[in-house]
């Protein structure tokens, strides 16, 4: 999909109405406020690599980097942002493609944080392509909403029916820890992902929309308690999906537990997703990885290597 085109769909979502006036710095949009990035892994000579690489600042990825000891054939990709976060008027693009047989892990150098803003709203269309065969995944770092930031997320993923996905979202309520008034003190956060098959059949749609003010933020089935959540979805062939849901244990224990997790099935036999909440940003993490460990372990065989000490 071309550039202007993906931007000019995310810039007529009905929830960004009330956020179209040009900020007084730079105008949305503008030269520097694009950020384009493009990854594409194969195959070759029974190792994957990074064999097509694309990227305008503030996006970048500088190489890939075969350090994962217990995956050494898997190329790892930190996306890094040279803006120091999302500012207003921001639009990103992501292509990811993985080709036949290859995998990949890409993820961010650190926390996503979206700034405040006082005009406009920023946004990010992701592209998401798994060829028959491939293994990807794909699992960015907490996203962090700040007091009165608008970000728009819009996912399009393409996988093969032998192949393994891993993608989602980490987020964070904000930094409740500077101000009282951060804590899911956003204007908006909208995201939305979109997933079918390479004949075009679709699979599975999903959209988290959080707009200010909203109450049900603070239901007891929602939020209440917790300040961290995280959508992880894995699509994977059936038995596969099978395998993966019989060895994650549901994690709702205690009173006053630290974090609340489990897995269901997505529609049309895609795969499955975590769901979790947690009080912190490392108890979702925590969540994550023990569901990551699993999916890696049934899908390709391979578990994880220890957490980083900075972790």
């Amino acid at each position: 999909m071309a550039l202007h085109e993906a931007l000019g769909r995310l810039d007529g979502a009905r929830e960004l109405r009330g956020f179209q006036t040009e900020p007084a710095q730079m105008r949305a949009g503008a030269p520097g406020k694009v950020g384009q990035l493009r990854l594409g892994f194969a195959l070759r000579d029974g190792r994957s690599d990074l064999h097509d690489l694309y990227r305008v600042a503030p996006l970048l990825v500088q190489q890939a980097l075969h350090w994962d000891e217990a995956m050494p054939e898997l190329p790892v990709c930190p996306i890094i942002s040279v803006g120091g976060g999302i500012l207003q008027g921001d639009r990103y693009t992501i292509e990811i493609a993985v080709g036949e047989g290859a995998c990949a892990h890409v993820s961010t150098q650190g926390a996503n944080r979206i700034h405040c803003m006082d005009a406009n709203y920023a946004a990010q269309h992701q592209s998401v392509t798994v060829a028959a065969g491939g293994y990807l995944e794909y699992l960015p770092d907490v996203t962090i909403p700040y007091r009165g930031s608008r970000f728009l997320s819009r996912t399009e993923i393409v996988v093969a029916e032998s192949a393994t996905l891993l993608y989602g979202e980490m987020v964070l309520a904000g930094r409740k820890h500077h101000h009282a008034e951060e804590r899911f003190g956003f204007d908006l956060l909208s995201m939305d992902v979109a997933l079918r098959r390479p004949d075009g059949r679709k699979l599975f749609a999903e959209k988290i929309l959080i707009e200010r003010g909203d109450p049900t933020i603070g239901f007891a089935g929602v939020m209440r308690g917790f300040d961290a959540f995280a959508n992880i979805l894995c699509v994977t062939p059936p038995e596969t999906a099978t395998r993966i849901k019989a060895r994650f244990e549901t994690n709702f224990s205690g009173e006053a537990p630290r974090a609340v997790s489990g897995v269901s099935r997505l529609p049309n036999a895609a795969g499955l997703m975590l769901r979790a909440v947690g009080v912190e940003s490392y108890d979702v993490r925590h969540e994550v990885r023990r569901f990551w460990r699993i999916v890696r372990e049934e899908a390709r065989g391979r578990t994880l290597p220890a957490e980083p000490y900075w972790r």
